[in-house]
């Protein structure tokens, strides 16, 4: 036999032997009793049965087993030489078999379960350690790095493109890092988040240590926990595709994700679903700038389209605006409006709300008298649906920081689209201003903004809504035509004082009075809302200095405070479980959710009654000349009304 051929049988036997080789667990037992000896064994067999043949196969290795004496609180750790040392005070209720029953204040609940867990955690850090290269990919390997030296990096082809550069480990990979909680700085290209703010709903918060730990812990769950790709599906997706396998003992998720409407209707249930198949398409919703300081560049959120039911998806899915929810990263402070500096000190937290469509479209375009801009993302169907998935979750388990700069709704937004979506041409997209975002993303061709350039068909179809700043002054436009009155804009007219704008209404005819009508709401909706900001920033002022004026208003507004959380947080409501709430816990969601409305319901009410006694007296008074502004007007066109022979209005 030629040497070639003896050289090409020994290829062909070690390329058998390896694709046979596999992680092998082995028990030091000689201090061991028969009972411990088989209790033990039995629980490595199990392990082994839990983990993927892949995880097997790229483990190949044999990893030693012992039992030690550990401290208390712990109960395996990976030791040296790769191998696995689990605590010996727990081998007597192993071997009796009274561990499969003890209950633990641990996740898994038994110390049984907790062991398991604990070898297969062990053990996915020594496969995270390891290179993750089967034989054939480290021979493929050898082969492009000798023909990168042969041929320049110019000449590779392309199945070895990226193959000579850095590989990830599991815990290291750059998509895994976006989900588990380390996602990339926005402005900061390649440098990840150091603090992970997905801390509700968490299994157990040791994963949030590292990203080494996060992977263990979720090994453990996706391994062990029929309902995991339920409740954590962004990431069961993951390492499924990673092992390309799902674990056997998968249960089927109920249809539908829970989330909390943030809406301000407290009279209604608080609590809905979204189904990911349901929704259309995804916008960027862009609330334009104003002169405001934390708004001169614009508000990022994300507009669900969502259809009606019975309805296919397609195009009139964009009419059905009662279904359509926004996704809106807030700075939440109870609803009270930002402070420049704790704004810039990152004071507040930030928290995903689930809004109605109709509550964002008033806010902006009647109270802020900002105009919404909505275009649609260019995404595909598998990447609109993990959005839709991966925001719930943030819903769900994000509790972040508002830095005005570095850590707005532009980079929170940009965040959950790069981590949902996983398209792959935002990764390397950077902004940190709204409007900017939104050049950025039509720039990229990830936008298609074509539905705003016919202005009149962007407004039919819901494209974009206008600010009423332009119905304002159309009416401010009837009073120049038949009042002698000064001012140009009609800013200016709604800037007087309510007391200044009163001796006009006289003289005012049918029409006229209406358009003051109109504008006399406006103006007073404008004055609630500096009396909003004026109570709430007195309110936070005070509060820690225990404000004797403020009184039971005061308390009224506390309750509010601190019961409007959980439209945020709704994971404050739930005790126990992890991720997203399944079926079994939609019950008591709904209950307590609802307890909480009702009782933000009853607060409302009082405060309604109480307020203003804290406002200051010179907003007091243009309140209630405003107030009384409206109640003249509507008298007097009453009066027009019934003059004309008309029929009397209400």
């Amino acid at each position: 036999m030629s040497w070639s051929r003896v050289w090409l049988l020994a290829l062909a036997l070690l390329a058998s032997t390896s694709s046979q080789a596999e992680l092998r667990l082995h028990l030091h037992h000689a201090a061991l009793s028969v009972s411990e000896r088989q209790a033990s064994q039995l629980l490595l067999e199990d392990a082994l049965a839990a983990l993927p043949p892949r995880f097997k196969h790229q483990l190949d290795r044999r990893v030693s087993v012992r039992w030690r004496d550990l401290p208390a609180q712990v109960y395996g750790r990976a030791g040296r030489f790769s191998g696995i040392e689990l605590n010996a005070s727990l081998l007597p209720a192993l071997s009796d078999g009274s561990s499969a029953t003890t209950p633990t204040q641990r996740p898994h609940g038994t110390v049984r379960r907790e062991l398991l867990a604990t070898v297969l955690h062990e053990l996915t850090h020594l496969y995270d350690r390891a290179q993750l290269w089967s034989q054939a990919d480290k021979q493929q390997q050898h082969q492009c790095r000798q023909r990168e030296q042969s041929l320049g990096a110019v000449g590779l082809p392309d199945h070895c493109r990226g193959q000579t550069a850095r590989r990830f480990s599991l815990s290291d990979d750059p998509q895994w890092l976006d989900l588990a909680g380390w996602p990339q700085q926005v402005g900061r290209r390649g440098a990840r988040e150091r603090e992970n703010h997905q801390v509700e709903r968490s299994p157990d918060r040791y994963e949030l240590s590292n990203p080494r730990e996060f992977l263990a812990v979720n090994m453990e769950y996706f391994l062990l926990d029929p309902s995991y790709a339920c409740r954590r599906p962004s990431l069961a997706r993951y390492l499924s595709a990673h092992f390309a396998w799902a674990p056997p003992n998968q249960q089927p998720c109920a249809e539908g994700l829970a989330y909390l409407n943030a809406g301000r209707d407290f009279a209604r249930q608080p609590l809905g679903r979204i189904d990911p198949r349901r929704v259309y398409q995804v916008d960027y919703l862009l609330a334009e700038a104003n002169d405001a300081l934390a708004s001169r560049w614009g508000h990022s959120m994300l507009r669900l389209v969502i259809c009606a039911p019975g309805r296919p998806l397609g195009p009139a899915c964009r009419l059905d605006l009662q279904e359509h929810l926004v996704l809106s990263y807030r700075a939440f402070v109870g609803d009270v409006q930002l402070s420049s500096w704790d704004g810039l000190t990152g004071v507040y937290p930030s928290r995903l709300f689930v809004l109605p469509l109709a509550q964002v479209i008033e806010e902006y375009t009647k109270v802020e008298l900002r105009s919404l801009a909505s275009v649609p993302l260019k995404l595909d169907r598998t990447q609109l649906e993990q959005l839709v998935t991966r925001a719930v979750e943030q819903h769900w388990s994000y509790d972040g920081d508002y830095w005005f700069i570095s850590n707005n709704c532009a980079v929170e937004t940009l965040k959950l689209l790069r981590s949902g979506s996983q398209h792959p041409s935002l990764h390397a997209l950077d902004s940190i201003m709204p409007n900017g975002l939104l050049d950025t993303l039509v720039a990229r061709d990830l936008a298609d903004h074509s539905v705003l350039d016919d202005a009149a068909e962007a407004l039919r179809l819901g494209y974009r809504f206008d600010s009423f700043r332009d119905r304002y002054q159309a009416m401010f436009s009837v009073l120049q035509a038949h009042l002698p009155i000064e001012q140009v804009q009609v800013e200016d007219w709604l800037n007087l004082p309510a007391e200044q704008r009163q001796p006009w209404f006289a003289r005012a005819d049918l029409r006229t009075s209406a358009a003051l009508l109109l504008l006399e709401q406006a103006a007073l909706r404008r004055q609630l809302l500096l009396a909003q900001d004026e109570l709430k920033r007195r309110y936070l002022s005070g509060r820690d200095d225990g404000d004797p004026t403020l009184g039971k208003a005061g308390g009224a507004l506390q309750q509010i405070l601190a019961n409007s959380g959980f439209l945020s947080r709704p994971a404050e409501l739930l005790e126990g479980g992890y991720g997203l709430p399944q079926r079994a816990e939609w019950q008591r969601l709904e209950s307590e959710s609802q307890t909480r409305q009702q009782q933000l319901r009853q607060f409302s009410d009082n405060l309604d009654h109480e307020v203003r006694t804290l406002l200051e007296p010179a907003r007091l008074a243009e309140l209630q000349v405003a107030e009384a502004n409206l109640a003249q007007l509507g008298q007097h066109l009453r009066a027009l009304h019934k003059a004309a022979g008309g029929l009397q209005l209400p």
